[in-house]
């Protein structure tokens, strides 16, 4: 199973539920949205860091927000190189929602391209005393466009992998199924070193948890932001450096979802040491 289902959870930062992108001004640096074409903001951007897989699988393990309480999780990267400015972060998802039927009941159904709308928050934090989160930098929240995962496939996927799509590239079956979003940081300049997270609501989890009057809870195929997961990727990074490859940074409301057990606090955004070997997320950043 292509999933990391430590269980792990818990309130984040303010997740804006804008429709569309919102840019929260922190610490003197706007994160500006569209803004007019300059020489400046069409420069050529380059790859400062990388640990997303290419070529891409199907899927790949994965940090279930609601099955593990999940608001909040990130990572410390270096930057390569000197491009600071006008970054963008793409980050690796994975989807396990079904239109209708479940990933793990054997019957899951999706129409071909069908999606669903969901809002995902990006933040930027300092790296503070102790390697814990510091200030926070700057955040960007869009509402994207997501896919389900595609149907289950009884003829390629059978007995252990029964109830999983196939992908024909990687002629495998899985649970699961990658995708990229992009999020661009407007005019924040990058520092050399940062916390780089995501974050976003679940029905019972999150800043706001969307909670069980949404129309699609009850249905045979739940709600689609409950299976989102965030992918992992490659350690060591293709681009830059992890700083910590053995810890992330994670917010959750149970104790169990930590490496500590919770003795460092649970419902904070803070540094989470020791288990996480070869499970950092996935993030490809860009700056000029």
């Amino acid at each position: 199973m292509s999933t990391r289902m430590r269980t792990r959870g818990g309130s984040s930062r303010a997740l804006a539920t804008a429709i569309g992108i919102t840019a929260t001004v922190v610490a003197g640096s706007a994160l500006l949205v569209a803004p007019a074409a300059t020489a400046a903001t069409t420069a050529a951007k380059v790859t400062v860091y990388n640990n997303i897989p290419a070529p891409l699988p199907g899927n790949v393990p994965s940090v279930a927000f609601a099955a593990t309480s999940a608001s909040e999780f990130g990572g410390q990267v270096e930057f390569a190189g000197t491009a600071r400015s006008r970054a963008q972060v793409t980050v690796l998802f994975s989807s396990w929602g079904c239109q209708s039927g479940t990933w793990n009941g054997g019957n899951c159904s999706t129409a071909k391209k069908a999606t669903f709308k969901h809002p995902i928050q990006l933040n930027v934090y300092a790296v503070g005393e102790d390697g814990e989160p510091g200030a926070l930098l700057g955040s960007v929240t869009h509402n994207f466009t997501m896919p389900y995962r595609p149907s289950a496939n009884y003829t390629k996927c059978s007995g252990a992998d029964a109830g999983r799509w196939y992908d024909k590239g990687d002629h495998a079956c899985y649970n699961g199924y990658t995708f990229k979003k992009t999020l661009k940081l407007g005019s924040l300049d990058l520092p050399d070193t940062a916390i780089i997270s995501v974050a976003f609501n679940t029905t019972h989890s999150g800043s706001s948890p969307i909670g069980e009057g949404a129309s699609c809870y009850g249905t045979s195929g739940g709600c689609p932001y409950d299976v989102l997961n965030v992918g992992t990727g490659s350690s060591p990074a293709s681009v830059g450096n992890q700083p910590l490859p053995d810890d992330t940074y994670y917010n959750s409301s149970f104790g169990g979802s930590y490496c500590d057990g919770g003795a460092g606090g649970t419902g904070t955004f803070r540094l989470d040491a020791g288990c996480w070997t070869g499970y950092q997320p996935a993030f490809q950043v860009k700056a000029s």
